[in-house]
């Protein structure tokens, strides 16, 4: 197609006035955007301080939960400190277990890198092999740890 050079294009750029008396007379004609703009800056300031409040609401929420459950940990412990006193020796003994049972399992991905990298088979029957256990073991240890751990000064100056 041929461009028809009887028709104009709009210019590109236009000239932009930068003179004194431009500057001076542009910010009278431009305040109701100003207002506009601090109005929409009020609102971005009310809007944080609301998302400010509930995140602080949250927090409060969360660590109430986590004090309350701390202290029924507490309270539980009290009540049964042989039973605390177990946990943290099955705990200790479960642990070394864990390790045991993460040198055999590494073990196992050194040797067979390239049959599990390569053999889908093989990868499914390592994860069946090892996965269920490892996550089992985890959960018994976490349990055990939570139930033998022994409370912080700052938990026990806070507690009744």
């Amino acid at each position: 197609m041929s461009q028809d050079p009887s028709r104009s294009r709009p210019p590109l750029y236009t000239q932009i006035d930068v003179s004194q008396a431009a500057f001076a007379a542009a910010p009278h004609g431009n305040r109701g955007s100003e207002g506009e703009g601090t109005h929409l800056l009020r609102q971005l300031v009310s809007g944080q301080d609301r998302q400010n409040e509930l995140l602080e609401e949250l927090v409060n929420q969360l660590g109430a939960a986590q004090k309350q459950r701390a202290m029924e940990l507490g309270q539980w412990k009290q009540a049964n400190p042989h039973l605390a006193r177990s946990c943290r020796m099955a705990a200790e003994a479960l642990s070394k277990v864990q390790t045991e049972f993460l040198d055999s399992l590494t073990q196992e991905v050194r040797d067979n890198y390239e049959t599990l990298l390569d053999g889908e088979f093989m990868l499914n029957e390592f994860v069946d092999r090892f996965g269920p256990r490892l996550a089992h073991l985890n959960g018994l240890l976490q349990v055990l740890s939570q139930l033998s751990a022994t409370p912080s000064p700052a938990n026990a100056a806070n507690s009744p």
